[in-house]
């Protein structure tokens, strides 16, 4: 993986090592041992099934959920823009895409005007978000995102409830984005079509790393046919979850490659 090897010489925005997430009281671990980095100006998608802790691992890059073990070092004064993967809106409070981009932090008319036109989303400002359709309110949420000039954009599963012609052009988006900006991106996906091939580097994990490379070298790996199914050999086109693997296999496996 010589794009790995090259990565590993450039400044990492986000470095975790041995990092390990336990739920509340301590009986159950989230995440074990996972090592991650994150360089300027690349895309790193992180997949795994339903439980496999993708989330966990965002929250704990981010710094908003505690290690058992391990260490997360963020580069000094890091831009992060960040998409959750949820984000409720009350129906019964009216607020204006303007209003919204000017939480928490205040931004101008123009600078609000320019974060749109840049996500596709123009002259939407007078509207209610609860007016925005899906596809819409991920625009919004990116473009809210990018305001600050971000130097990593965070992701958490941006395309739920999206269809494919969406998706696609959602994820082209976020690359023309990166083109742009130079910013790095960090996205937890659950679609393995369109994202991975966008990806410099692909994180499949379950509980731990099971595999981790390019698109090519992910989607060939015994891991991650054993994670997402046989029909996975060969194709980026999966949809479908399947987990059927021996995790100390793979785990032992995985230590073994680094």
């Amino acid at each position: 993986m010589p794009r790995l090897r090259r990565n590993r010489g450039m400044t990492a925005l986000i470095q975790a090592q041995g990092l390990t997430i336990q739920r509340p009281g301590g009986h159950e671990t989230v995440l074990h041992g996972v090592d991650f980095r994150i360089a300027s100006g690349e895309i790193v998608t992180v997949v795994g099934p339903n439980g496999s802790g993708k989330s966990s691992l965002v929250r704990a890059l981010l710094g908003h959920m505690p290690l058992a073990a391990g260490r997360v070092a963020r580069k000094p004064g890091l831009r992060i823009g960040y998409v959750p993967q949820r984000v409720l809106v009350d129906t019964t409070i009216p607020m204006t895409v303007r209003r919204f981009l000017s939480l928490p932090r205040r931004v101008g008319d123009r600078d609000a005007a320019q974060a749109l036109a840049r996500t596709g989303v123009e002259g939407v400002e007078a509207r209610q978000l609860t007016q925005l359709s899906g596809g819409q309110f991920q625009r919004v949420l990116l473009a809210r995102a990018l305001l600050h000039d971000p130097e990593l954009l965070v992701l958490d599963e941006p395309t739920q409830g999206l269809d494919q012609p969406g998706i696609v052009a959602f994820y082209k988006l976020i690359e023309e984005v990166r083109r742009q900006t130079g910013a790095a991106v960090l996205m937890v996906s659950h679609d393995l079509l369109v994202v991975m091939r966008a990806s410099d580097r692909v994180i499949c994990l379950n509980g731990h790393v099971c595999c981790e490379g390019t698109p090519q070298h992910v989607s060939s790996a015994p891991e991650y046919r054993a994670l997402f199914g046989a029909e996975a050999e060969g194709t980026l086109a999966l949809y479908r979850h399947h987990h059927d693997h021996d995790h100390d296999l793979h785990h032992h496996h995985h230590a073994g490659a680094h």
